[in-house]
């Protein structure tokens, strides 16, 4: 977790985070004799079990390597070829994933929605399905909704309800990239379920790797019907681990002793601490506002480039100058305060 070359953390992505101590832990006690391969072990259903007990309601549960296969799995079980995917424009399954969606769904096509702070709004979706009803269009299937979302957001649970009416009436299925919906569910402080089943969620992609473990989603169909023949999806696609009880221990480790929530927790609250240090210094503009364990500001060029002389690592996705700082499970305060005061120095002499 610690860059041997600068000797700080780095705020590019929660991805540069190590395992936290309740995950390993898990995988060493895994990490005991023999166990039956290919799932059939105590671990894996145990950490499904724990998955059904947090969300309280009967779902099927499984277990993927990385975030790109899990939302493309999902997604291409719940559209044929000739069907459409919604998603935010900024969202992973649009611009991140290589085409997997497109390419594990045998060609249905992403179809893009704008919207304020990186969510989705009623109306767009109702716009874009009723643009064109022909044969010749791709028939819209799904919502896809990223929680938290790309530019820190999160959805509340009215946003939610908003957006299963709008899917109900455009008979659309729910998909949730819930890569850091651990840290939705701190920042609204409500319970798992009322951010997925019971606000008309069919499919969550449950992230793990951003929330400190070391690899490994959970697919979590509370439309059990979606689930059918998933497990030769996971299969086909590499996602199949013989070895499967070293992905599941570590939810075991992180449900068990509550870490899940500890860790989003603690990236949020670290965010907010950076949010609320580069307000007090002048000429910072932020993009969007933060909710969850991410800031966006604007930053000039040359004090982007400067911070990275000085060691930083942080992403500039997000239009011309605009530079993401993410908070980890393992981001500390004085992290924060190295950061800021570089970033106070560069602008002070810029601005002199």
């Amino acid at each position: 977790m610690i860059d041997s070359g600068s000797g700080h953390r780095h705020f590019a992505s929660d991805n540069y985070s190590g395992v936290c101590p309740e995950a390993w832990e898990a995988m060493s006690r895994a990490n005991q004799g023999h166990a039956p391969a290919y799932g059939d072990d105590e671990w894996t259903a145990k950490a499904s079990d724990l998955l059904r007990d947090l969300f309280e309601v009967n779902c099927e549960v499984f277990f993927a390597f990385n975030g790109t296969a899990a939302n493309a799995l999902a997604l291409s079980a719940m559209c044929q070829s000739y069907h459409s995917i919604l998603c935010h424009e900024l969202a992973h399954a649009e611009t991140d994933e290589c085409g997997a969606p497109e390419f594990f769904s045998n060609g249905s096509k992403i179809l893009v929605v704008s919207g304020e702070d990186g969510r989705i709004r009623p109306e767009a979706v109702s716009h874009m399905v009723q643009r064109r009803c022909d044969i010749h269009y791709p028939k819209p299937k799904v919502l896809s909704l990223t929680q938290a979302t790309e530019l820190g957001t999160v959805y509340s649970v009215d946003d939610l309800h908003a957006l299963f009416e709008a899917a109900r009436r455009h008979e659309l299925r729910v998909h949730m990239d819930g890569a850091r919906f651990a840290n939705a569910v701190a920042a609204l402080g409500v319970a798992p379920k009322e951010l997925t089943w019971k606000v008309g969620v069919d499919v969550l992609c449950f992230g793990g790797t951003k929330n400190g473990m070391a690899v490994g989603e959970a697919i979590i169909f509370f439309k059990k019907e979606l689930a059918h023949e998933f497990a030769y999806r996971c299969k086909q696609s590499g996602q199949l681990a013989s070895k499967m009880r070293f992905l599941a221990a570590p939810w075991v480790g992180l449900l068990e002793s509550n870490a899940w929530l500890r860790n989003a927790s603690q990236a949020n609250h670290m965010a907010e601490k950076l949010e609320a240090a580069l307000l007090e210094i002048p000429g910072i503009e932020f993009i969007s506002r933060r909710q969850a364990n991410s800031v966006f500001v604007r930053l000039q060029p040359d004090v982007a480039t400067a911070l990275r002389a000085r060691g930083w690592r942080f992403y500039t996705f997000i239009g011309a100058g605009g530079a993401r700082f993410m908070c980890s499970w393992d981001t500390a305060e004085s992290d924060i305060t190295a950061l800021v005061n570089d970033v106070k120095e560069l602008t002070s002499a810029k601005s002199t």
